[in-house]
């Protein structure tokens, strides 16, 4: 999941440089599988494709089987489904990612689609394979621990029908800041069930997807900007931590996956997809701060505009792991009209070279994107985040980064 950001990221650094992130990557991979026996506890062997069902639509039947937790019939019916279409087979697909919400379900399914550029086409079945062993895994777990099947699956069809969201263009309503930021606190604030219904009037009035996606991605930030830290220490993640598998580190990577499936999606997927992302970024701010950061006592003593300055302290308050004063600052710096590219490089750096519990690259590379589409009057929230993120993960540096560093002789 971090391999196709880290090729972004090493577009962004000088020559000498640019290989790192990728090392990196490759050094974490290769670990986890000889930490887990290595070629000898191989998962992925061939599998024969299934005859297609006649009369049915091939995205319920492949998502029977997943609910079924019958990995070998999913797997063979998604070979079937690979080799007519890839592109239909992922369509199809999503239909069982929209089942239940986790990160790493959504995150992954967008991620292995991302990167067939990279490793080309007769590849990505092979990539999109392991998302529908993850729905399968998932739900056998469900179903051993007894939980019961999430809303998510009767709420989801009950929407669409009840909107008529299907039924053909609707006429386009013009949104503006104040209905973006109203439907981002509905969303961040509400119950998973109030949220969805939230983005499915949106989209039943005709406000546009993109609008709606950003709405999304603006709640899933929310929850990094008033998130009160870690309360319980883990390995690598200290009390008062924001960074690795925080909560609004992976709300904002699900959000930002969610938008991309729904950008490359058919007309039934996209619409679901942005219900289903709302549903996924709720529910989540039981014990939040009441405010965001930057606060106004972190925000005051900043008394320069010299934004070679503002980057300056800004290092150093990563260094001193100073959430509360690196976020003000890049929040300062943007205000201020400054170029971005600037303070994201800056950032990148520590994107490259520390751990961040496994969610550094990813997380880099979600602002990145949901700056360049998220509108002037919100968008400095991002780099904001990713400040307060950056100072939360320093001091924790990468497994072999110092090794790359030396081979690269950088």
């Amino acid at each position: 999941m971090a391999l196709t950001p880290a090729l972004q990221m090493s577009t962004e650094l000088p020559k000498d440089q640019a290989a790192l992130p990728v090392f990196k990557v490759l050094y974490r991979n290769t670990t986890r599988i000889q930490q887990n026996g290595g070629r000898k506890n191989e998962v992925l062997h061939s599998v024969e494709p299934a005859n297609l069902p006649d009369g049915k639509l091939t995205e319920d039947a492949l998502r029977e089987m997943t609910r079924k937790a019958d990995l070998h019939g999913a797997e063979q019916l998604f070979a079937a489904m690979s080799k007519l279409s890839l592109e239909d087979a992922y369509q199809q697909l999503q239909v069982a990612i929209q089942d239940e919400v986790d990160v790493h379900r959504v995150v992954l399914s967008w991620r292995s689609w991302a990167i067939h550029d990279i490793t080309g086409k007769e590849h990505a079945a092979t990539l999109l394979r392991q998302s529908v062993r993850y729905c399968v895994n998932t739900e056998k777990d469900r179903i051993d621990r007894k939980r019961p099947a999430p809303s998510i699956r009767t709420l989801l069809p009950k929407l669409i029908d009840e909107h008529k969201l299907l039924a053909g263009a609707k006429k386009e309503r013009k949104d503006d800041d104040a209905w973006i930021s109203q439907l981002s606190e509905t969303i961040y604030s509400s119950n998973r069930d109030q949220a969805a219904a939230a983005v499915a009037v949106a989209l039943a009035e005709g406000f546009s997807r993109d609008a709606i996606g950003e709405a999304i991605s603006l709640a899933a930030n929310l929850l990094v900007l008033r998130d009160p830290g870690r309360r319980k220490a883990e390995e690598s993640k200290p009390v008062g931590s924001v960074h690795g598998a925080s909560v609004g580190v992976h709300a904002s990577d699900s959000a930002n996956a969610w938008r991309n499936i729904a950008k490359v999606s058919n007309d039934r997927n996209a619409i679901a997809s942005l219900i289903v992302g709302a549903y996924h970024t709720a529910e989540q701010a039981g014990g939040q701060n009441k405010t965001s950061y930057p606060l106004p006592q972190h925000l005051e003593p900043i008394s320069t505009k010299d934004p070679a300055m503002l980057l300056r302290d800004t290092e150093t308050a990563i260094k001193e792991k100073d959430q509360a004063r690196a976020c003000a600052l890049v929040y300062r710096y943007a205000e201020l009209g400054n170029a971005p590219r600037a303070v994201l490089d800056m950032l990148l750096k520590f994107a490259v070279s520390e751990d961040g519990a496994l969610h550094a690259e990813k997380y880099y590379r979600t602002v990145e994107e949901e700056y360049a589409t998220t509108r002037p009057a919100f968008r400095n929230r991002h780099l904001a985040a990713l400040a307060r993120v950056t100072a939360s993960e320093y001091g924790f540096p990468a497994p072999g980064y110092a090794e790359a560093c030396k081979l690269t002789k950088s």
